[in-house]
């Protein structure tokens, strides 16, 4: 299980599909919009962003025993541009689509997803952190990799607050001084992420729509990621940290079925 499902809370999720689901007349909804001249992108966007990716998987078994056709290829004939990107990526199971997102990270098991800490072990790993960087001249550097991706969340909260106390500053402070480039980048993503998941996502989301442009990718990876996660509890802190809603800022960011696509996966503002 990856280490971020810790933090599922129920309410925070904005797609959790239909509660009388049968996807067969679902599949043919999908074949009728894309079959002959043109495509009905709003029915495309009233199925695949209103149900669960486990009800999409059932969608497209039915899709091909029905019509004999790959769901997700038909529709990547049929879509294109961003629209085709996002709905595509809502076809990939979630295991799939973080694997195909980021089959170049580094991948670690985290203990203790139940959420007990051992302050014994908490205060060690304190100490291992600091031996490694601050108490040393230059940084053993696999220590921190080991620490930070092979704890729990809640456990990294404990070592944080012992780290603290032996250095006299923030992990964050002591990362920033003893690493540089990616790994610093890295490291730093992760305590944030420990700290405030929702702050996290929220500042991801906002900086792919700020200022001229939009990053397209770090938008769908993130709400297509979230949407059946906490991304009703992001868009509360988005308010809170941003003053607009995420709904407002996608409206003036994006257009067209893409925008709409987004919007339906977004849910009503908070």
């Amino acid at each position: 299980m990856a280490w971020w499902k810790a933090w599922v809370e129920q309410e925070g999720v904005t797609v959790k599909g239909s509660p009388h689901f049968n996807p067969d007349p679902d599949a043919e909804t999908l074949y009728k919009a894309m079959k002959g001249i043109g495509t009905n992108e709003q029915a495309i966007i009233d199925v695949l962003t209103r149900r669960s990716s486990a009800q999409r998987q059932q969608i497209a078994k039915s899709f091909k025993a029905q019509f004999g056709s790959d769901l997700t290829e038909t529709l990547k004939s049929e879509l294109s541009g961003k629209f085709e990107r996002l709905i595509v990526a809502l076809m990939y199971p979630p295991y799939r689509y973080e694997a195909k997102e980021l089959h170049d990270a580094m991948k670690g098991s985290r203990d203790d997803v139940t959420g007990f800490v051992d302050p014994g072990l908490a205060l060690q790993d304190a100490q291992d952190l600091y031996a490694a960087g601050e108490k040393i001249c230059g940084t053993d550097e696999m220590k921190f990799i080991t620490i930070l991706c092979t704890r729990s969340a809640r456990h990294l909260m404990r070592v944080f607050e012992e780290y603290e106390k032996i250095a006299n500053k923030s992990i964050e402070d002591s990362i920033k001084s003893e690493t540089h480039g990616s790994l610093e980048e890295a490291m730093l993503t992760i305590v944030k992420c420990t700290r405030n998941l929702h702050c996290y996502f929220a500042e991801r989301l906002h900086y792919a729509m700020k200022g001229a442009g939009t990053l397209d990718g770090t938008l769908i990876r993130n709400i297509v990621s979230r949407s059946e996660i906490d991304l009703n509890l992001i868009k509360g802190q988005f308010k809170k940290m941003y003053g607009k809603t995420l709904s407002s800022m996608i409206m003036e960011d994006t257009s067209g079925d893409y925008k709409n696509a987004l919007l339906s996966l977004v849910g009503s503002d908070p």
